[in-house]
């Protein structure tokens, strides 16, 4: 009996915290792999593809730029993925604030040029773009469905919003088997450094080792739905293997207050969160959300999904990987 094909597929932010998540579970699951990287990710492995690193040596990578579509279409026209899972953007909401034009063309034109090259390079490939809680913003109903209307409250949210808008325009206009997942705040011991979750377990544990004494935050009030980022990229995986593509909300259901996530990480390693906690008012959003909790029963109903890892449990593991890449003083890895 002839050896099965296995399937391949594409993802675009391959290492960053989703991209590393999902290419490992397309390995599990035997897909050829194959990822977008840029050229400096290529001159720089140990730093920028440092969450890939143990199973480099299974994937293909390709560089590409999102701005560039002749680069992208050639590469998957030549690839010819049976899914592509377009996660690559300028994800960092606050960086949005200051830089809106960057991250406007960034995310818009990268999620534009990427239908256009699949739809025109391999019309069969199944496609996912990663939308983001962040399209809802200034909520009128709390929890959020699908059905919740749009009020983006910044340049990320707002292209977000566009990419979905483009993305069900391409199914429904072109017939392209594209999914959105709407994804609510999704953490890790692989989060960047610049995000509030990451800046709070990293200070944690170099706090609890001795090497600094204060963590600075900012509006210890805000809410958010946070899940752990290996059981929101098995939703991403399970949309694109329905038969008929749609929309769907992915969450935890529940919220916790920053300060919450400051108090369960400085538990951990027995310390009061007070006694080193400091707020800055610049690490304040100029307009921050309302209270966004994602209501995830489509996906459970219709893709069998259910979180796996609790709240308490993610921020554990943060704050124990970062213990241990701090007290190696493993600086590269903790980027």
């Amino acid at each position: 009996m002839p050896k099965k094909t296995p399937k391949k597929a594409l993802i675009t932010g391959i290492t960053g915290q989703d991209g590393s998540y999902l290419a490992e579970w397309l390995v599990e699951q035997g897909y050829e792999v194959h990822g977008f990287v840029r050229r400096v990710a290529i001159e720089d492995p140990d730093t920028r593809m440092h969450r890939i690193r143990h199973i480099a040596d299974r994937l293909h990578l390709h560089t590409a730029s999102l701005g560039s579509y002749p680069s992208l279409y050639k590469t998957i026209h030549r690839i010819q993925p049976d899914e592509c899972y377009h996660l690559a953007a300028e994800s960092f909401v606050s960086y949005s604030f200051e830089d809106e034009f960057t991250t406007i063309n960034t995310n818009v034109n990268g999620v534009h040029y990427m239908l256009s090259s699949v739809l025109e390079g391999a019309p069969d490939c199944r496609f996912y773009f990663a939308a983001s809680s962040e399209i809802f913003g200034r909520v009128t109903q709390v929890p959020q469905d699908e059905t919740t209307p749009f009020h983006p409250r910044s340049a990320y949210g707002i292209s977000k919003s566009a990419g979905y808008e483009m993305t069900r325009n391409y199914r429904e206009a072109y017939g392209l088997h594209a999914s959105c997942g709407i994804l609510y705040n999704h953490e890790s011991p692989r989060r960047g450094m610049e995000f509030v979750t990451r800046k709070i377990s990293s200070h944690v544990a170099r706090i609890k080792l001795g090497q600094i004494d204060t963590l600075q935050l900012g509006n210890l009030h805000a809410h958010r739905d946070w899940g752990h980022a290996s059981d929101y990229v098995r939703a991403m995986w399970l949309m694109l293997q329905q038969d008929t593509p749609d929309d769907y909300v992915i969450a935890t259901g529940q919220t916790h207050t920053v300060q919450a996530f400051c108090e369960t990480a400085f538990d951990h390693v027995g310390l009061d969160w007070r006694e080193h906690v400091k707020i800055d008012s610049r690490f304040y959003r100029p307009a921050e959300e309302h209270v966004l909790r994602g209501d995830a029963s489509k996906a459970k109903r219709v893709l069998g999904w259910e979180q796996r890892i609790g709240f308490d449990e993610l921020v554990r593991e943060m704050v124990e990987a970062d213990l241990k890449r701090y007290s190696r003083h493993d600086v590269a890895a903790a980027v």
